[in-house]
């Protein structure tokens, strides 16, 4: 992860937890911040598509699927853990919001904004790194919206 955050000129630094923190809570638990700045990273599927559509959004709210099908002009469904990692390169609980093996669909959540600097997982589930909402935004190609 942190290579891709280096060939993306982002100068956030990778740190590993002492902890796994599979959770937004148990991210936002192990660094001592509300739960609201951890940038989860969710990968669902397109019903109709079945490519794979990336949703970053604020630990304390809850995706929207109607929302994001909206946006995205088809329903979304839940994918397998397979599903994944095959598109994302990563296991749920570590799923990093950029460094992938193909570019992905990808719908950010506006109300990270709210915070200076959130926290996303950085491929594990103990690895995660500081960035500004508007530089993740940026560096994964996303499409804010309100996700919740």
């Amino acid at each position: 992860m942190q290579a891709a955050l280096e060939a993306l000129g982002i100068a956030a630094r990778v740190v590993e937890l002492p902890v796994a923190a599979r959770t937004s809570q148990q991210a936002a638990d192990a660094l001592g911040i509300a739960v609201g700045g951890i940038a989860k990273s969710l990968v669902f599927r397109g019903v109709q598509s079945g490519r794979a559509v990336l949703v970053i959004a604020a630990g304390d709210r809850r995706v929207d699927e109607a929302r994001v099908a909206a946006e995205i002009g088809e329903p979304i469904g839940r994918a397998t853990p397979e599903f994944v990692r095959e598109a994302s390169g990563f296991a749920i609980g570590g799923v990093a919001p950029l460094g992938h093996p193909a570019p992905l669909a990808t719908i950010v959540d506006r109300s990270l904004r709210r915070f200076d600097t959130v926290w996303a997982a950085g491929g594990t589930p103990t690895c995660v790194f500081p960035i500004d909402p508007a530089t993740l935004a940026a560096a994964c190609g996303g499409r804010e919206i309100d996700v919740a």
